[in-house]
């Protein structure tokens, strides 16, 4: 019989709310890296008017995080000119893409039809450990293998 999380948990469970709140700080920070790569691809410059429409926030908002991202050297600007991810930022956007794949790939793999795989995905990305994304990678690669993927 399978075990329950509550029975394999460690015996201080506060590490796995601690793990929570860490993913929690770092989601925002791989979003919006993520998001401004993709404009940049799809329209040559990114500015915080196409940031605001693109996550549905107001441009104050947008200009807060993006302050906080420019302290964290993962962008670069200046006032009034577009927004460019510095070389850091560039390999985080690139990872979170890479880990949003695989999760929605899984999810696609179980079932889960895409227009539910993809805002689930995006969630999920951001708290599931590299033992379980690769785990979540082989099984999609062997899904794929075996023509099992649905």
């Amino acid at each position: 019989m399978a075990r329950t999380w509550t029975q394999t948990r460690p015996n201080r469970p506060g590490r796995a709310f601690r793990k929570v709140r860490t993913d929690h700080a770092a989601e925002t920070a791989q979003d919006y890296v993520e998001a401004v790569s993709d404009i940049v691809h799809r329209n040559g410059v990114c500015r915080v008017k196409d940031l605001s429409e693109h996550m549905g926030v107001s441009h104050v908002t947008v200009s807060r995080i993006v302050a906080r991202l420019l302290d964290e050297q993962l962008v670069e600007t200046e006032p009034y000119r577009p927004i460019r991810l510095t070389a850091r930022g560039e390999q985080l956007a690139a990872a979170s893409r890479r880990r949003h794949d695989i999760v929605f790939r899984f999810l696609l793999s179980l079932g889960v039809p895409g227009h539910e795989a993809g805002p689930d995905a995006e969630g999920i990305e951001h708290h599931v450990g590299d033992a379980t994304l690769h785990r979540m990678a082989e099984h999609v690669a062997g899904c794929e293998e075996t023509g099992a993927a649905r």
